[in-house]
This record gives structure tokens, C-alpha cells and sequence, in this order.
């Protein structure tokens, strides 16, 4: 059996048919759906893209794993996926994105060549490379976001593209008068991307998985098909770019009381360049039928995929996994981008279609537990044929939950964290980088998000205000729930987290063994010794000599 793990970029959990989105059409997501089970509420452990997704890689926690934000870097030790299935026989390849920073220090600390298979899968994040591309070749003054280079914009110049940039140029940009109209102007959002619809980052990426696929025969693989979109530049290429206009877009979830003495910390995203943009109706009125446009595509595209593996026999032996590494907040709560924790940012969709009979009893349901990305890592684990090390892997495994079956105790609260020093916000708030922390509490009726730095909580009444509109961190009658959560909080900072060099069934089969060895601790007389081991402990004294 295969794993085809796709992972979309900045894709909310509610813009799905499925989902129950009032206008967007995503009848592919929603086939899947049908034939698998849909996880409603599954929460990422960072809601920014590369802590996210080295939370997902390692199925760990941000604050385990260490890799907090974009472009820091995974250090050196951490496993990740390629690491615990290569041993089951299982292949781990990428396609896409990861957004992975290498330890380069610490490999050279420990001498791990670079040139290496070893170090090429420590630096690509335990992925073998069928093609890496993160999808931010933007160029500013100080050179480009991403100095490697794009094996995307190579094919754009293989295809004719004459740009010395054709990601920016033509995938992420219209033309308007001859001159190039950037997709990072979120005005442009509505123009149609200059290229031709089939040269787009999004069918490239489905292509190179076909040809990844195509090329694996027999030999069982897990593909991490990592998409691009919808990510911004918000920018579309025809037809995508008119599918969808200002009166497809849903009202903002938002409320006027929002903005009335609001957490420090919201106050300051909220009031940032981008909030203050997804602020404004014009601005979301623009965007939003564009980003509508790139998950139709992406809908499109995945549509592909099933068709041929169908068509080829693969989709019998392919189990396949489809979910985002965050939301975007697309002006709801007054905010753009991710950031925070209310659900647009960090509630994920999740459908996972397992083509066996054990799968059969939850196909086209949904499932409401609270799960998180880390409990990928060990549901993959679990399909290669192997136990998930508890000790290493925070995640549990969701094939029970497939299978119908309720696992037991099942946690009851999931946990996100967010590390903001590197960003304008930290600068604003006045804050060191160790106090820039968030972290979410949320369970199945309440929502908790607490800030390091002395500030008060933000508290949301999941039940009575799914919509997130109303911070009761500051009512004194919310006391006792505030601090049942901070007790979730506190528990699941206690956690065993860095002991990963043995198990703890290692540790139970410890027990006992020194008194087998010679050593003797806290014994007063030979009559405690175990008679077996007498004649160890006694004998004739030699003379000294």
C-alpha cells in the first residue's frame, strides 16, 4: 500500500463544497470525501507555514522540534518522516514544498557531508527529492527570498517563457499594457495570471507527482505532494480568474466589538499592514474570488490525479491524505494572513481515503474528535507495518478513528503554539524574543489562548460562539473555566518530550537488571542478597601484596 500525503498551502477548512461553503464549487474535494472520512476539526501546531510543517515532518510539537517560524532551521537530530518508514521499507519522496530550513551549523559540527544521501536527507528534511520547489522566488533589494534554485522556473524557460524571473513574471503576475501587473498587488488579484493555464505552478506539481508515481513500480512509497496554492500572490491564471466575483464571497466573520479594547496582542496584529488591508471590503472583495479561483484550480488538478489513478490501476494501493498547513484569515476577526489562533487560521481540513475494507465502515462520514497534524506522522507509521515510537512521535495514530472505532483515552484538548519574535509585532509590543509565544487550548466547547509577558488570556465560548467574536479572557466569571484550561495547559507542558533516545518499554526492561551486573546499591547484609549471588559477594580474602 502507498501513502500520497498532499498538502495545499494556506487553504481554510471551510472553502471546501464539502465543508459547507455557500458558493465555491470543489466537487473533487468533495469526491474524496465521499470515499473517505472528513476530520472536522483538525488543528496545526503552528499556524505559520514552516513551523507547521516541521511539526507535521517530525510529529512533534513546535516547542519540541524547535523550528518556530519560517526559516529557522530543523535541528540536526530531529527525525522525521523518511526516517521512521525507510526502516519499514517504505520510500519518503517530496514533491512540492516544505518550507524546510537545513541545521547547516550543526552539520558541520558533526561532520555530515553535504553531498551525502545522509546529508542530502538531513538537509531536505528526511525527504528523498523527486522536485523541491517552496514557491516564493520574489526578488527585493537585498536579493531573493529564496536564493536556490527553482526547478519551476527552469521549466517555465524550457517552455518558452523569455522572463529571467517567470514565476514572478508570468505564474504570479498579469500583463497590463505590456508591462508586468505583480500578483503581490493584491489590486491586480482579479487580472488573469499571464501564463498559460497548463504551465501553472499547480498542474506542474500534478504532473511531476504522475511522474513520480509512474517511475516507483512496485516499490511501496509515501509521495508528500506539497502545493503551492493557494498561497498568495492572489493571482490566477484564465479561466480560474473570472470563475468567481465579489458576490460569491461570504460576509466576514467579524464584529465591531472586536476592536473595543482588544488583547494587546490581537490588537497589534490586527492593526499591522495586513490586517488593516483585509480590513477594508474593496481589499476582500478583490482577493477573495481570486483565492476562490486558485482552490478551483487546485480542485482541477486533484480531479487529475484521481482520474488517473484510476485509469492506471494505482488507486486500489493508494491511500491518500489531503489537508493544508494553515488557514488565512481573508479579513475575518479585522486580520489577513494566519498569525492567530481562531479557527480561519488554525483549523485545517483533513479527509483522509483509505481504499481497504477496514476503511469501509466511515467512508463519506465525518468525524468531530479533536486531532492534530502530529497524529499523521504515526498514522503513517502505522499503515507501513510499524508500532509509532510514543517517545519520539506526540501524535497518535488516526486508523482506529477510520477503522469506526473510538480510540481510548483520546485527548481533550489540542494544542497549537506560535513563536512571533522575528515578526513587526514582537518590535511593537515591546516584547524579548522569549516572551513572543502563544499558545491555543482548544476543546471540544472552549477556546483559550494565553501570551507570554504578563498578559491576560483571550477566551472564546465555542458552543454559544462558534464564530470566535467574543473575548471573555477579561470576565471574572470565567475564572474556573479559564483555569480548567490552563490545568490542559500545564499538563501538556509536563509532557515527556526529549527523551527520544529510548522508549520507555526499554526503560520497564531496564528494571532490575543491575542487581544481575555486580552492582549492589543500598544493601545493609548479606541476607538481602539473593542467594544466586552469594558466592559473587563472598570468598577468601587474598593478602595484600
Amino acid at each position: 500500500m502507498n501513502i500520497l500525503y498532499i498538502m495545499y498551502d494556506q487553504l481554510r477548512h471551510d472553502y471546501l463544497g464539502c465543508a459547507g461553503h455557500p458558493s465555491l464549487k470543489t466537487p473533487n474535494f468533495d469526491r474524496l470525501a465521499a470515499r473517505g472520512l472528513r476530520f472536522t476539526r483538525a488543528y496545526v501546531q503552528s499556524p505559520v507555514c514552516g513551523a507547521s510543517r516541521m511539526s507535521s515532518y517530525t510529529g512533534r510539537y513546535t516547542s519540541s522540534h524547535g523550528a518556530s517560524w519560517n526559516n529557522y532551521p530543523l535541528k540536526v537530530g530531529e527525525q522525521t518522516l523518511g526516517d521512521h518508514l525507510r526502516p519499514l521499507g517504505m520510500g519518503c519522496w517530496l514533491v512540492g514544498k516544505t518550507h524546510m530550513q537545513a541545521d547547516l551549523a550543526g552539520m558541520d559540527r558533526l561532520g555530515i557531508s553535504r553531498d551525502g544521501v545522509i546529508g542530502a536527507r538531513v538537509a531536505e528534511c528526511g525527504f528523498d527529492i523527486w522536485a523541491r520547489d517552496d514557491g516564493l522566488w520574489a526578488e527585493g533589494p537585498d536579493g531573493f527570498y529564496d536564493s536556490r534554485r527553482s526547478p519551476y522556473n527552469e521549466y517555465l524557460k524550457s517552455r518558452g517563457y523569455r522572463s529571467g524571473n517567470p514565476w514572478h513574471d508570468n505564474a504570479n503576475a498579469a500583463a497590463t499594457d505590456g508591462e508586468v501587473a505583480s500578483g503581490f498587488l493584491m489590486q491586480n488579484a482579479r487580472k488573469p495570471a499571464h501564463i498559460r493555464e497548463e504551465d501553472s505552478e499547480t498542474p506542474w506539481l500534478t504532473g511531476q507527482a504522475m511522474q513520480f508515481i509512474e517511475a516507483q513500480g512496485d516499490s511501496p512509497w509515501l509521495c508528500h505532494l506539497s502545493y503551492i496554492k493557494p498561497h498568495w500572490p492572489y493571482i490566477v491564471p484564465a479561466p480560474y480568474h473570472d470563475l468567481y466575483g465579489p458576490e460569491d464571497v461570504p460576509p466576514p466573520v467579524r464584529a465591531e466589538s472586536e476592536r473595543e479594547n482588544p488583547h494587546p496582542v490581537y490588537d497589534a496584529f490586527m492593526s499591522g499592514q495586513i490586517g488593516q488591508a483585509f480590513s477594508r471590503d474593496e481589499v476582500r472583495e478583490t482577493v477573495i474570488p481570486a483565492y476562490m479561483g486558485l482552490i478551483a484550480q487546485c480542485d482541477d488538478q486533484l480531479g487529475r490525479l484521481l482520474d488517473w489513478l484510476e485509469e492506471t490501476g494505482r488507486a486500489e494501493q493508494t491511500i491518500i491524505v489531503l489537508t493544508s498547513d494553515h488557514g488565512d484569515y481573508l479579513g475575518d476577526h479585522w486580520m489577513g494572513e494566519k498569525d492567530l489562533f481562531h479557527d480561519a487560521s488554525a483549523r485545517v481540513p483533513l479527509i483522509i481515503m483509505d481504499p481497504r475494507p477496514e476503511a469501509d465502515a466511515t467512508r463519506g462520514q465525518t468525524c468531530d474528535a479533536l486531532v492534530e497534524a502530529i497524529d499523521l506522522a504515526p498514522t503513517f507509521v502505522d499503515w507501513a507495518g510499524g508500532t509509532p515510537p510514543s517517545h519520539i512521535l506526540e501524535g497518535r495514530s488516526l486508523r482506529p478513528w477510520l477503522r469506526g472505532e473510538t480510540p481510548e483515552d483520546w485527548r481533550q484538548a489540542a494544542i497549537s503554539e506560535y513563536d512571533f519574535s522575528g515578526t513587526p509585532v514582537a518590535v511593537k509590543l515591546g516584547l524579548e524574543p522569549r516572551d513572543c509565544r502563544l499558545f491555543m487550548v482548544a476543546t471540544r466547547d472552549w477556546k483559550l489562548m494565553h501570551a507570554e509577558g504578563g498578559f491576560r488570556p483571550m477566551l472564546f465560548d465555542l458552543a454559544n460562539d462558534p464564530d470566535e467574536l467574543h473575548d471573555l479572557g477579561a470576565d471574572p466569571a470565567r475564572a474556573g473555566t479559564i483555569a480548567q484550561l490552563y490545568d490542559l495547559l500545564f499538563a501538556w507542558a509536563r509532557r515527556m518530550s526529549q527523551r527520544t533516545a529510548i522508549s520507555d518499554a526499554e526503560i520497564v526492561a531496564r528494571r532490575g537488571a543491575s542487581r544481575r551486573r555486580g552492582i549492589l546499591q543500598g544493601v545493609y547484609g548479606d541476607e538481602q542478597i539473593p542467594e544466586e549471588l552469594l558466592s559473587r559477594y563472598r570468598g577468601r580474602a587474598e593478602p595484600l601484596p
